[in-house]
């Protein structure tokens, strides 16, 4: 039976092919084969528009007519990715999941995510189905393959969710979703160590329906989601275990999105991930995930496979994907019903907002004075000393610091600092050692002096300060450069985007929540696009996303997803370009999620070959007391390494030792 989401409708991509007939298609299959070279557009034409019921019969009606194996001629005829996608589709899903952790365990070394994949997001009757397959196929127990060759509480949780006995009641006891939130919260924050087995427990066994209360009910009473305290509790690969468990229950399609995204996002793509899921869920619920895939990332998954993938293998999976959602009339309804879903559960979670570097606990001004002095006295220069006093103090405690230096040595600690070190570190080091608002205040000088204007600077900065920094900022460039930020804005920039950043630069935001009647009049002016003119088009966004609150503007995108089924920042990209484009954009993205919009400079910063320090330095000197921690746990989310290692991995030296003081710890 085909399986049904919405109101019973099917979600598969690939439809049963009607009038089908199994010999023809056998005899299809085996002339496209026969003689020098195969016909492989043929091949993949014919296989990817059945289901795969059809392709089952397909293949036993080859065996009939030729008395050969299907699959076994399919393999000597094809090659590499395309060969293993055509294979893939070829096998009953249990048979192809059974093939997929067999590959996973064998050989040296385990393919953890390919294990937690599978079973963190399969039904109960999958999991079955699998274990029997497994069996069948191999003449071995799959339970004792996964004992055999995972260890700890992974292997623990492995083997819970390998029974295939979750709960499948949508009747919930209220008072089970209390307590259990509560043991959930005694197993780990409350608690000294963690209580992975109740976790195992709780997460293995319970109904997804119950558990979606439990981590409502987990977030009223500890304030933080249930990720949050997984990745605070957990490591490893249980904590990416029970994270994928997390992110299944909460929303299949968002879990399997996410991962086909990551698949294909940066430098190589993760073939064996982007077949295994096209294969998986073409026939389940291949539209959810392109849905969520076009709302969650502002793209569709059909051009991300376009611009990723080539030959065969290319035209094979968009048959699969089934269509293009960023084509005029494609993008489904349900996308906005998606969309107005996960924006509010982001408005029910209030995030607090971390830093990394604290004020040191029993500080002395004078004696950090005198440590700083000595390691900048004499011969040599002790980078060390200077590293660890100015990373583990807080900035107003550097202030204090600076004041006491001069008082006592009768020097300039700045100057000194300056004289002494050099390079990436002294950018570094000297970042540190200034306010906030003069260290902005110098980036945007910087920005917009010599030969041509940095304008990403400009925006980083103007769009994602709130009013009492920016006002902060203004302050800090009239002392320093005996100019107002706004006349060095206006001589620097042109046109709309001149305007966008002085109408940022004056900090006037409004301060207010959000107003429903005004949200939606907003969201009205910001749809209309049909009257071409773009001047008029991006006077609207200015006057809207430059002086509305942050809350009122979540709500402004709430309702723009409702009016016209797509994200705000695809409007923009679409009809607008350059450093507008570019601006609006930002802004988007810091009302939506800042930690997100700086994970990702951070990553952008460091990926490839060569590093933009320059871009490194600003945003760890420039977020360290702010929201950091926030921006690690993000990054690690969405990069799936932590900013720690890529730190490591990208820069050297006392820089390097620096920066990773700054982070604050490797996640």
């Amino acid at each position: 039976m085909a399986p049904t989401g919405k109101a019973g409708r099917y979600r598969g991509s690939v439809k049963e092919f009607p009038n089908f007939n199994a010999s023809q298609d056998a005899e299809a299959l085996y002339t496209a084969m026969k003689g020098f070279g195969s016909d492989k557009e043929a091949i993949l034409d014919l296989i990817t528009s059945r289901n795969n019921k059809q392709r089952i019969e397909i293949s036993q009606a080859y065996k009939s007519l030729y008395g050969k194996d299907l699959i076994a001629d399919l393999k000597r005829e094809l090659t590499g990715k395309f060969e293993r996608l055509i294979v893939g589709l070829m096998r009953p899903l249990a048979y192809f999941d059974a093939k997929e952790i067999k590959d996973a365990l064998q050989g040296i070394g385990t393919d953890e995510k390919c294990l937690i994949e599978i079973l963190a997001s399969r039904t109960n009757q999958q999991i079955r189905n699998l274990v029997e397959a497994y069996r069948d196929a191999y003449e071995r127990e799959l339970e004792a393959d996964v004992l055999g060759d995972t260890s700890g509480h992974f292997k623990k949780m492995l083997v819970v969710l390998l029974q295939g006995t979750r709960e499948e009641d949508d009747v919930v006891s209220e008072d089970l979703v209390e307590q259990d939130a509560k043991d959930l919260l005694e197993a780990g924050d409350l608690k000294w160590g963690t209580d992975e087995a109740q976790f195992i427990y709780i997460l293995g066994n319970r109904s997804k329906q119950h558990l979606r209360l439990v981590f409502d009910e987990y977030l009223k009473i500890s304030g933080k989601p249930i990720e949050d305290s997984i990745r605070g509790e957990l490591s490893g690969d249980i904590e990416k275990l029970m994270l994928a468990v997390v992110k299944c229950i909460r929303s299949t399609p968002e879990y399997f999105a996410e991962r086909l995204y990551k698949a294909m996002k940066g430098l190589g793509t993760k073939d064996n991930t982007l077949i295994r899921i096209m294969v998986s869920r073409s026939e389940i619920d291949m539209l959810d995930i392109r849905e969520v895939f076009r709302t969650k990332y502002e793209k569709s998954l059909h051009s991300m496979i376009k611009d990723d993938t080539s030959g065969e293998y290319k035209k094979a999976l968009l048959k699969l994907c089934g269509g293009d959602d960023d084509a005029a009339g494609e993008f489904f309804p349900e996308a906005a019903q998606v969309a107005y879903r996960m924006w509010e559960l982001s408005a029910v979670a209030k995030v607090e907002l971390r830093g990394t570097v604290r004020p040191a606990s029993d500080f002395n001004a004078d004696g950090d004075g005198k440590v700083l002095r000595k390691a900048m006295k004499g011969l040599g220069t002790d980078e060390g000393a200077i590293i660890d006093v100015v990373t583990q103090r807080s900035n107003a405690q550097r202030q204090e610091i600076l004041r006491t230096y001069k008082s006592h040595f009768g020097r300039d600690l700045t100057a000194d600092l300056k004289s002494e070190l050099s390079g990436s570190l002294a950018k570094l080091i000297l970042g540190l050692m200034m306010t906030p608002a003069q260290f902005d205040a110098k980036q945007l000088k910087k920005a917009m002096e010599g030969v041509g204007t940095d304008e990403n600077i400009l925006i980083e900065i103007l769009a994602t300060r709130n009013n009492r920094e920016i006002q902060a900022i203004n302050e800090a460039y009239k002392a320093a450069y005996h100019k107002s930020l706004e006349d060095a804005l206006s001589s620097d920039t042109s046109g709309h985007f001149k305007r966008i950043l002085v109408s940022l630069a004056l900090g006037n935001r409004d301060e207010g929540g959000e107003d429903l009647t005004r949200a939606h009049e907003d969201a009205k002016k910001l749809s209309d696009v049909s009257s071409g003119d773009s001047t008029s088009l991006e006077t609207r966004f200015l006057s809207i996303l430059c002086t509305r609150s942050y809350p009122h503007l979540r709500r402004v995108f709430q309702e723009f997803i409702k009016m016209t089924n797509h994200d705000v920042a695809h409007t923009i990209r679409k009809h607008m370009s350059g450093d507008v484009r570019d601006a609006f954009v930002a802004i988007v993205r810091s009302v939506k999620d800042k930690p997100a919009f700086f994970a990702d400079k951070l990553y952008d910063s460091m990926k490839g070959i060569g590093t933009d320090e320059r871009t490194l330095t600003r945003i760890m000197v420039s977020r360290s007391e702010i929201d950091l921690l926030n921006i690690r746990r993000v990054f690690k989310e969405m990069h799936e390494k932590s900013l720690h290692h890529m730190i490591e991995k990208d820069t050297s030296g006392d820089y390097c030792k620096a920066l990773l003081a700054i982070c604050g710890g490797d996640d």
